[in-house]
């Protein structure tokens, strides 16, 4: 893929592994930028503003090169789930999660402001849960880390264990909807 300089604002290893996939060689610069939580902003409009917020940030230091911003949330009708606060937290989200099927949405931001060029996009993938009993859901949460991921879940660590089904992109899950970031990338290339 022949890009312009590129850099991912995000301080996610696992957005780092999936880009990673696409061959593309980057710097990681997280982003500072303060992430909104408007109850009047809708899911998918609340992740595109983060992600354009944290890109943003990054590229006005960086204006030539492409940057990359995300934000991942999940929903359950209209209830946010972000990181946990601590341990208690997360077994209430998945508590309230176990059983129901939720929306996980990301949004995506890649910006050159040298270009005055960007792409906003979120992609949204359904998940349910297996019903699950306390026991169950303290047993995962022993094995993972749940503290720096939204929902306090990793689809990719133990999800077999919570997960039923998904609907949808299962990178997008994870943190970074490959398959849609990739028909952007391409498309940027040949701009």
């Amino acid at each position: 893929m022949k890009l312009p300089p590129f850099i991912l604002a995000s301080a996610s290893p696992r957005r780092a592994e999936l880009l990673r996939q696409l061959e593309i060689d980057f710097p990681i610069l997280p982003s500072d930028a303060t992430e909104v939580y408007d109850g009047q902003l809708s899911p998918h409009e609340l992740c595109q503003l983060n992600a354009h917020r944290k890109t943003r940030a990054i590229a006005k230091k960086h204006p030539d090169s492409l940057v990359l911003g995300a934000d991942t949330l999940v929903f359950l009708e209209r209830e946010i789930f972000g990181k946990p606060r601590d341990l208690a937290d997360a077994h209430r989200m998945l508590l309230r999660l176990q059983g129901r099927t939720h929306q996980v949405i990301t949004g995506v931001c890649l910006m050159h402001l040298r270009q005055h060029h960007e792409r906003i996009f979120a992609i949204s993938t359904d998940v349910t849960f297996r019903s699950l009993t306390e026991t169950q859901i303290g047993d995962y949460l022993s094995k993972i880390k749940p503290l720096d991921k939204a929902g306090a879940y990793a689809i990719q660590d133990h999800g077999e264990l919570i997960v039923e089904k998904i609907s949808g992109s299962y990178s997008n899950v994870v943190g970074l909807p490959l398959e849609r970031l990739k028909a952007e990338l391409d498309a940027w290339e040949t701009r």
